[in-house]
């Protein structure tokens, strides 16, 4: 029995659609706002999706001009804990849409 030729117009729609629907699901994503904190929640850090800065909240208690560097460390692990909670957001974005299937150069 001779198998007729691929639908190439469905399968064209179908990656359209697919395309639309990952746009879509990146955009809630960089929408979102997760937090990312150090220091026992001395230093907050907000973050979108996006990965845009949103807010730096720096408990005063931590605020000596002695323990600079402390500080500074406390800023940098906040941003990136609020980074890699922003990062997995995008992924679950993109994962979501592809139902689980391994996109190449995404993810």
């Amino acid at each position: 029995m001779p198998t007729s030729p691929p639908d190439l117009s469905a399968m064209l729609a179908q990656a359209q659609k697919l395309q639309e629907d990952l746009a879509a699901a990146q955009e809630e994503a960089r929408k979102q706002v997760v937090e990312g904190a150090a220091g026992g929640g001395m230093v907050t850090v907000e973050i979108t999706g996006g990965l845009e800065v949103r807010k730096v909240k720096i408990d005063p208690a931590v605020v000596d001009r002695a323990e600079l560097g402390m500080l500074e460390d406390l800023v940098a692990a906040a941003i990136n804990q609020a980074l890699v909670k922003a990062q997995a957001l995008q992924h679950d974005a993109v994962r979501s849409v592809a139902g689980g299937l391994p996109i190449p150069g995404l993810f």
